[in-house]
């Protein structure tokens, strides 16, 4: 690689120079592809998508009407794919910290109960900046349970100007055993969204017991239909596993497999906890799973056996669950919780090498939500959705084995811009055509209004708290 990262060659702001009416010739260092890194690797944006991708040289001879835009010392690679977030529960993010498993019930069906259309929208565009930040250019957003129309979530998305795969909950079991109301939604939902550049219809289903058989069946087959996913946690906690085994005398996997909606258009949400008859379905159904390593550090019961389901054909892609968007880190998290629960238990020194991690991040993301013909790849014809980051310093300056080092050192602050369907979206951390810092102080304020109104209850004080309460014991003894 060259030295410094320079990007004198065009004048005027760096930001102008990524921004073109008509298409832009890329020329960084490394080019990300899907054979892996190449050197002296162009590309070629216009109209939202890569047009081509080959050797620089080339594509300079193919495109002399072009003026090459250099980026010494940056990759191009293609962005993260978040396959599991709950965009409208960013505002209390911090108050699950500490807190045990299935806190849906205590803490994020009451903060978006409290949620009325501005805290909706300011909640989800904030959630958005987060994951541009950390380089996702996809989120699939799990389905709000907020009471308000979906379309604020999208349009939050596409403000921003992130892909968003859009889930519509259909939950019915409270329905009083009609279904067709909540499968009208579905049907709409499915329509609705269908001819969008940004935003992609999804159904999604809190937990296999919170919808019908009939529902999870027609939910499925619409889906499919449609060419969508349906998202639905399954074998998350220990407590949703008994649930299930107490109304059905099934699993929630086996559950769902008996109603007829285990297929590829599920996507799995967390799946920790498997039988190896449950890892069978899986690969013989074709379902997608969407592995949460951090959510399973921070308040799960097990972590996915994501290194088995690689080896039995089992896709899935990693995903956030609102923990925190930052993609480098969910790579990072993604190997070392297979490290930890299996690698070490088994001498396994490789646990993925590195580019299984990096892999699943993105392609791998994309195919699992549902957009695998679409995004998650620098090849010609996909959607330009991708980074350029910044490798000229101390931590990956001395490269040897590049898919490593982005797993194990990658950091978001390297990343010196996020396109999304070949739009410059975010200069060093910031929105190019609207104001992140004004979004960011919208949502503190909000924020404290929504959380004081919402019924939260919290199991542990905070840290804060914690500590004081400890001080006060230790000297009253």
């Amino acid at each position: 690689m060259t030295d410094l990262p320079d990007l004198s060659p065009l004048p005027g702001p760096a930001p102008d120079r990524l921004r073109a009416d008509d298409a832009l010739l890329l020329v960084p260092d490394v080019l990300l592809t899907p054979e892996g890194p190449m050197d002296h690797y162009a590309a070629v944006v216009a109209e939202g998508a890569f047009l081509a991708v080959g050797p620089a040289g080339r594509l300079e001879r193919t495109h002399p009407h072009l003026t090459p835009v250099r980026l010494p010392g940056h990759i191009l690679m293609p962005g993260f794919v978040d396959a599991h977030h709950h965009l409208t529960q960013t505002f209390g993010a911090a108050l699950a910290f500490g807190e045990p498993s299935e806190i849906f019930r205590r803490l994020w069906v009451p903060l978006e109960g409290a949620l009325d259309e501005e805290a909706v929208y300011v909640a989800a565009k904030l959630a958005a900046l987060e994951s541009l930040r950390g380089g996702f250019t996809t989120v699939a957003e799990a389905g709000t349970r907020a009471p308000v129309d979906v379309e604020l979530v999208a349009a939050a998305a596409r403000d921003a100007g992130i892909r968003c795969v859009l889930g519509l909950v259909c939950n019915d079991t409270d329905a009083g055993g009609d279904p067709s109301a909540v499968l009208a939604s579905a049907e709409k939902h499915l329509a609705r969204y269908a001819a969008e550049e940004l935003i992609h219809p999804s159904l999604a289903v809190s937990v296999p017991e919170a919808a019908t058989a009939r529902t999870l069946h027609a939910t499925a087959r619409m889906a499919a239909d449609a060419g969508a996913v349906v998202q639905i946690h399954v074998n998350e906690h220990l407590a949703a596993v008994e649930r299930s085994l107490v109304q059905h005398g099934l699993r929630p996997l086996e559950y769902l497999h008996e109603a007829g909606a285990l297929g590829p258009q599920l996507l799995a949400a967390h799946a920790t906890l498997l039988t190896p008859r449950e890892l069978t379905l899986l690969a013989e159904s074709g379902a997608a799973v969407s592995y949460n390593p951090v959510a399973s550090a921070w308040k799960g019961n097990a972590v996915a056996p994501a290194t088995t389901m690689a080896e039995r054909g089992i896709r899935f892609g990693l995903g956030t669950d609102g923990t925190r968007g930052d993609a480098f880190r969910l790579a990072e998290a993604a190997e070392f919780a297979q490290r930890i629960a299996y690698g070490l238990a088994t001498g396994d020194s490789s646990c993925g090498a590195g580019w299984t991690w990096l892999e699943h991040a993105g392609r791998g993301g994309a195919d699992a939500v549902g957009l695998g013909a679409r995004t998650g790849r620098a090849a010609e014809g996909a959607a330009a959705d991708f980074l350029l980051v910044d490798v000229s310093g101390p931590e990956m300056r001395l490269s040897w084995d590049l898919p490593w080092e982005l797993v194990r050192r990658g950091n978001r602050d390297q990343i010196t811009a996020v396109f999304v369907a070949g739009r410059l979206r975010l200069w060093r951390g910031q929105p190019t055509d609207w104001d992140g810092p004004a979004l960011v102080r919208r949502a503190a304020e909000l924020s404290r209004k929504v959380v004081e109104r919402a019924p939260v209850i919290r199991v542990h004080p905070t840290s804060t708290r914690a500590r004081r309460a400890r001080a006060e014991r230790s000297a009253a003894q």
